[in-house]
């Protein structure tokens, strides 16, 4: 049965089997590739190559979403009831806060959909296939399993293939599995347990082809390929509230109960009393119009907002407004290595040659630096003979091109070669000089099977020829007869010493390429049979993509934080543990954390995977899947997660997470779009920049919750009050609609600008279980709710019985309401410091915010079209005295309070 056997194929290990086991298993032919017949019954059977679209429930069933939530359904409420009020402008005011809040909330869910997107460009291109012996281009959404598919350089791969015929090839596996170096690729069998990044006998859908050619079998497409793989878990992973949504919507729960009882309480009381029920029910609407907090949402998109702008300014781009409050509530940061801690550009650190050792400085493509002698002195390729030589292989048995462009220096080629290009330089050869005195003539490419590159030169000024090798430490030095000595002298290769020097470098986690020459006149021929014997070892040269100059600092200021960071990567464990301890991620004696691989977490029991994930720091030849099972177990930990990336694998783990950040340079579309934030440079140093910024963002929006709440609460409690007691109402509600409107934008918003207080980098993150508002400061906004209420009524009473009108006595009960909210302000600046610590000129806002509203206090205290409007009439100086008397001593209240429960916040 044939459609059983290719179907069974989506589930096997093809890495596993040989080239003959698969061609059987698909029932294709290795040479002549399937008919065009069977093509089309295959594509009819199991669908085109393309990534499945995402199911989003349409776009009005999205857009319904926005408006599912409690403080929503208030806002809603308010809306309707300044309408009923007849108070027109006040009811758009707060649709508006609703609609725009909904519009943000439905681009926020697009943006999966847009990342599901772009996954399925990536499979879109053309092919190269074999049909009925003919090779043909189609497009790559025809192909099925089965089908003999034809790589080229520059080709992007367009299925998973298992390789059958193949010549040098080398693939760029990055976006698909970390690897930082491009992938030699050959035919053997592996174990099955062989992890994606390891399997050089496969290619998968996505990658690129960067050099020689091959012919493999489709054994995956669609949905079965690696890259549908992580397709799946994009769409799977859950888009989790961030902490400010989740205590926001905690906060709203609350408000919401509040309120409702509030006002049945209120009402009922009034019924009970013989009140006249419509009297009782316009009390109810002030109530309920006083405890609703207008403000809050717009001051929440504003100070995420503004908070954006500074991150712009700190070479971050926030692709959705709540990421910001939420890296400022992270606890652990879980970050790539290539290109985020490091730089992405492979440098040579370190060369050994038979009778000296060097080290090299600058990193990077840039080509400054020096090479430099045990002594520290920089030396020159002129001053050892094995030295230059060494350099001289590097740059002349080298493919690679380095440009310059708009100040930044470029590869094209090989990471591995463009390092020896830049340290030749640094020794004091010029590559094109090299290539002038050296013309190339002949070239032995790279292999995985011959672990070298040679090539063949002409020496200009003679006419003998030289040959060039650069290879693994093992083959290099098992072709070479002698090794070079500084003055040039050939003597007996020491391959102890040379394999002793290798591995000592390999395991400061370098990577590590021998080279050698044959100098003219010493043999003939130049082939794979006459190298082997007839070299002379001139010495290692060990690189590394380099940290970059800001992570460590970064690194050790997150650790300060409080913040753990640990690095998962596609990379090897030794290169990944020699970066982890140089950042300070991992120390020297792996005090702080250990390294896991890939292997290590399949091996490890269920009921231990969570402690150890814990525990570790540095996470090392990871899959996608294992990287998204990570991001998953920490946070059912409790913990705030920022993960970075830039590949197609890092998608669904960006997705997952608290908050996922891309690379602008590097990074793929795939990541950009699965991302919260994008890094314009690149740098891990960005990201503490963030943490710093949010952790300032999610003050300043607790200050405004902790300044807005009383108000809201006090009205209620007045309107609540006058009910109780059968008294008049001290504010009507539209009385209380100018309060908070315009104290909410005139006052409250002033606080988005308060700067970053001192030290806040130096305390430990929020804990994600901890409420918005502590029980210190909820006995604050008691305490002035209770001063609001106590000032307001008392002033109203006091009013009245001087003999002032119900207008007069409401008048000055609002304006006790603006002063104390005023004075109450500058408190709020800090919510553990004196306000005459925090000073005045830190935030110049605050000055012109209580300017404005003075002016429309006295607007609506003395113009005759806002008395009328408002119900509000013009009072005596005598009456300013004594709302400024209550403000002031709600301040002193207020500061006392501040004081003897500074050790509580």
């Amino acid at each position: 049965m044939p459609d059983e056997r290719v179907e069974a194929s989506g589930r096997d290990a093809h890495h596993g089997m040989s080239a003959h086991e698969v061609v059987l298993l698909l029932e294709t032919d290795p040479q002549r590739g399937l008919s065009a017949a069977e093509a089309r019954r295959r594509l009819g059977r199991y669908g085109r190559n393309l990534l499945p679209a995402a199911g989003g429930g349409g776009w009005l069933r999205r857009a319904v979403r926005q408006f599912h939530h409690p403080l929503i359904y208030v806002l809603i409420a308010a809306a309707l009831i300044t309408a009923v009020l007849r108070e027109y402008v006040d009811s758009l005011v707060i649709a508006g806060v609703v609609l725009i809040n909904a519009v943000i909330g439905y681009v926020q869910e697009s943006r999966a959909e847009a990342a599901l997107d772009s996954l399925r460009s990536m499979v879109r291109t053309e092919a190269r296939v074999v049909r009925d012996a003919q090779e043909r281009r189609i497009s790559s959404d025809q192909l099925v399993p089965g089908d003999l598919v034809v790589l080229e350089a520059g080709d992007k791969v367009p299925v998973d293939l298992r390789l059958v015929r193949l010549a040098e090839l080398r693939v760029d596996e990055s976006a698909l599995t970390g690897e930082s170096v491009p992938v030699a690729k050959d035919e053997t069998e592996l174990p099955e347990v062989t992890p994606v990044a390891d399997r050089r006998n496969m290619v998968y859908s996505g990658t690129l082809v960067t050099a020689g050619s091959g012919t493999g079998i489709t054994v995956a497409t669609g949905a079965e390929t690696e890259l549908g793989q992580i397709h799946r878990l994009v769409g799977a992973a859950e888009q989790l509230a961030t902490p400010l949504t989740r205590k926001l919507a905690r906060v709203s729960k609350v408000l919401t109960v509040v309120i409702l009882v509030l006002a049945g309480l209120t009402f009922g009381v009034g019924v009970l009393r013989g009140q006249d029920p419509v009297d009782t029910f316009t009390a109810v609407i002030a109530l309920a119009v006083g405890a609703i907090p207008e403000g809050l949402p717009a001051a929440v998109t504003i100070t995420l907002a503004i908070g954006v702008t500074r991150m712009a300014r700190r070479r971050a781009v926030i692709r959705r407004l709540p990421a910001i409050e939420t890296l400022g509530s992270t606890t652990v940061i879980c970050s790539d290595k290539t290109g985020t801690l490091t730089e992405n550009q492979m440098t040579v650190r370190a060369i050994w040659t038979p009778e000296a050792e060097f080290t090299v400085t600058g990193s990077g493509y840039r080509p400054e630096g020096e090479v430099r002698g045990s002594d520290g002195s920089a030396v020159t390729e002129a001053s050892d003979e094995a030295l230059r030589w060494s350099l001289l292989a590097g740059a002349a048995c080298n493919d690679a091109r380095l440009h310059e462009e708009d100040g930044t220096w470029a590869l094209a080629g090989d990471p591995t070669e463009g390092a020896m290009l830049v340290v030749a330089g640094k020794g004091g050869l010029d590559p094109e000089a090299v290539r002038h005195a050296y013309p190339r003539r002949e070239t032995i490419t790279f292999s995985s099977e011959r672990q070298y590159m040679a090539t063949l030169h002409d020496e200009r000024g003679s006419d003998a020829n030289v040959v060039l090798v650069k290879g693994s430490v093992e083959r290099v030095a098992s072709m070479c007869r002698a090794q070079l000595g500084a003055d040039g002298s050939s003597r007996p290769l020491d391959s102890e010493a040379a394999l002793a020097a290798a591995h000592e470098l390999a395991g400061r986690g370098l990577r590590v390429l021998a080279t050698a020459v044959r100098p003219a006149g010493t043999g003939d021929g130049f082939d794979e049979r006459t190298l082997p014997g007839s070299l002379t070892l001139t010495g290692l040269q060990a690189m590394l993509d380099p940290p970059r100059g800001a992570a460590a600092s970064a690194v050790r200021a997150c650790h300060t934080a409080g913040i753990d960071v640990k690095m998962i990567t596609g990379d090897h464990a030794a290169t990944a543990t020699a970066i982890a301890t140089q950042l300070a991620v991992l120390d020297g004696d792996h005090h702080r954390g250990r390294v896991l691989t890939g292997r290590d977490l399949d091996a490890l029991p269920a009921e231990r995977f969570p402690e150890a994930v814990e525990r570790a720091t540095v996470f090392a030849r990871v899959s996608p899947e294992q990287k998204l099972r990570l991001i998953e177990t920490l946070q059912q930990r409790g913990h705030v997660v920022a993960v970075t990336g830039d590949g197609v694998n890092d998608a669904p783990a960006l997705r997952q997470a608290d908050i996922g950040v891309a690379m602008a340079r590097t990074g793929t579309e795939v990541a950009k779009e699965a991302a919260d934030m994008v890094l314009t440079d690149d740098d891990f140093a960005t990201i503490e920049a963030a943490v710093e910024e949010g952790r300032g963002v999610f003050d300043n929006l607790t200050k405004f919750i902790v300044w807005t709440l009383p108000t809201n609460l006090g009205e209620g409690l007045v309107v609540f009050v006058a009910i109780l007691l059968g008294a008049t109402l001290p504010l009507l509600p539209t009385q209380i609609l100018w309060i908070n409107m315009t104290t909410a934008v005139l006052l409250g918003l002033m606080l988005a600008f308060e700067p970053k207080e001192a030290g806040i980098m130096h305390r430990p993150p929020r804990d994600p279980a901890r409420p918005l508002l502590t029980g210190a400061l909820v006995v604050r906004i008691l305490l002035v709710s209770a001063l609001l209420l106590g000032g307001a009524w008392w002033l109203f009473q006091w009013e009245q019985s001087r003999g002032a009108g119900v207008a007069e006595a409401r008048t000055a009960a609002l304006n006790v309401f603006v002063v104390v909210e005023t004075v109450y302000l500058f408190s709020c600046r800090s919510l553990s410091r004196s306000a005459w610590r925090v000073g005045l000129s830190s935030n110049r806002w605050i000055l012109v915010g209580v300017v404005l509203q003075a002016v429309g206090q006295l607007a609506i205290t003395y113009l005759p079209p806002m008395n009328a409007i408002f119900d509000t009439a013009p009072i005596d100086g005598d009456v300013w005295l004594r709302i400024f008397a209550v403000g002031i001593a709600a301040g002193a209240v207020v500061a006392l309070d501040k004081r003897l429960r500074r050790r509580v916040l």
